[in-house]
């Protein structure tokens, strides 16, 4: 088996229209302001992410295991300070990285082969996982994604024999960073397993050791923090949730709407192995899924909690394409219909719907720092939407105030004359 089965001339054609795909559809990120939370996470960032703060990082149980977003952050913002634009532009290179990445896991997994470039298109045009591309917080989850599926190519390349020894190196290698990029990066471990044929899979666990021995001490670091982790107490991950509703809901919001007729397009189809592989992609979705269905604050997962997910959903989206060609050879156009369908559908939906509902979102920040660069006496914030550490980090870092100049109650405020503000809404 050989990584790259193409001609070497249309591999390059394909990466760069890949990337144009993604670059096309996400565009509307880079004209977005940051949004809640990436404020206090930059402020955050001047610690942990900083060489001298790296210690501080990995001795702190809760974020050691965010240590890749720390680094990242860091970087960009001793590089471009309040520059949104880097931000997003930072993510949606990450977004095209991981397109490829795919096209390549695709490529060296003999029964996605065929599924590789449809698969990936659609990926880089997905609406679904949006917030994980256009909410800058979320890199955690391209990050995550990025060494993931590197490490799991480092596995599949392994595999055939290749530099064995170097590449098993580099993938536990890749392995770890993922889960220092985020505690869900656990839930990889089993996708190795659907990668390699079922007849061999026992014979892989030898294999998997180095990367099952890295997963448990991650869950090891979780436990160890159970106490005072708010990622344990804030209805992110509790066993009391119902879990046996927000999973499968969340396996049908994935499907909703592409990997629906996929799915049945698969079904229609004959052939035993093209099936197959649709059950291992159904099943990549309930993997990517499974760590984040223990919420008790909604049975709904969060859009940038599915980005794993969507890989699956990818696949599946690309097998129900080859096997258009398979099931109906001829019906070329049935395939670019489909095709041009769902770039349409996608891109209109991520430059309308979801560009409005970011603006809206960064709207009660952008709205403060204003007043805050143009009056220079302290303000009271008496109504705003999101918590007060939000607030005191925006105007920190975007208005360059103290962020003792504002003011929460109004007493304090009467007293020192400060400058009303009131968010209501755009």
């Amino acid at each position: 088996m050989t990584l790259d089965p193409l001609p070497p001339h249309v591999l390059p054609r394909r990466l760069c229209l890949l990337a144009f795909a993604a670059v096309l559809a996400y565009a509307p990120s880079l004209h977005i302001p940051l949004i809640a939370d990436d404020y206090p996470n930059l402020v955050q960032a001047q610690t942990y992410g900083s060489p001298s703060g790296l210690a501080a990082l990995l001795e702190d149980a809760q974020f050691r295991l965010r240590s890749t977003s720390y680094w990242a952050m860091f970087g960009l913002w001793r590089m471009a300070g309040v520059r949104p634009a880097v931000y997003h532009a930072a993510g949606l290179a990450l977004h095209v990285a991981n397109v490829w990445l795919l096209f390549f896991v695709a490529l060296a997994w003999p029964r996605m082969r065929g599924a590789a470039f449809w698969a990936s298109l659609f990926f880089a045009v997905e609406e679904g996982h949006q917030e994980a591309v256009m909410w800058f917080s979320a890199i955690n989850e391209l990050l995550m994604f990025l060494f993931g599926m590197a490490s799991l190519l480092c596995w599949l390349r392994a595999g055939a024999g290749k530099g064995r020894w170097r590449l098993e190196a580099a993938g536990t290698a890749l392995f770890a960073l993922a889960l220092l990029s985020k505690e869900s990066a656990v839930a990889l471990l089993p996708l190795f397993f659907l990668a390699v044929p079922e007849s061999d899979r026992r014979g892989q666990l030898l294999r998997l050791l180095p990367r099952g021995a890295l997963a448990a001490l991650a869950v090891a670091s979780i436990a160890v923090s159970r106490s005072n982790s708010f990622r344990l107490s804030d209805g992110s991950f509790s066993l009391h949730s119902p879990v046996w509703i927000t999973w499968p809901y969340g396996i049908a919001r994935v499907l909703w709407i592409w990997g629906w007729p996929a799915l049945l397009v698969i079904l229609q189809c004959k052939e035993r192995r093209l099936k197959r592989s649709g059950m291992l992609a159904l099943a990549w979705i309930g993997l990517g899924l499974a760590p984040y269905s223990f919420l008790t604050y909604s049975t709904q997962i969060p859009s940038r909690q599915t980005y794993l997910a969507s890989a699956g959903l990818a696949l599946l989206f690309g097998l129900a394409m080859a096997g258009v060609d398979v099931k109906w050879p001829k019906r070329t156009r049935l395939v670019a219909a489909a095709a041009g369908l769902m770039l349409v559908h996608n891109l209109a939906y991520l430059w309308t719907k979801k560009r409005a509902q970011f603006l809206e979102r960064a709207a009660p920040t952008e709205q403060l720092i204003a007043l805050a660069r143009r009056s220079p006496g302290p303000i009271w914030v008496s109504c705003f939407p999101q918590p007060p550490l939000v607030a005191e980090a925006a105007v920190q870092l975007a208005a360059e105030r103290s962020p003792a100049s504002l003011v929460w109650n109004e007493a304090e405020a009467v007293a020192r004359g400060a400058v009303r503000f009131c968010y209501r809404g755009r």
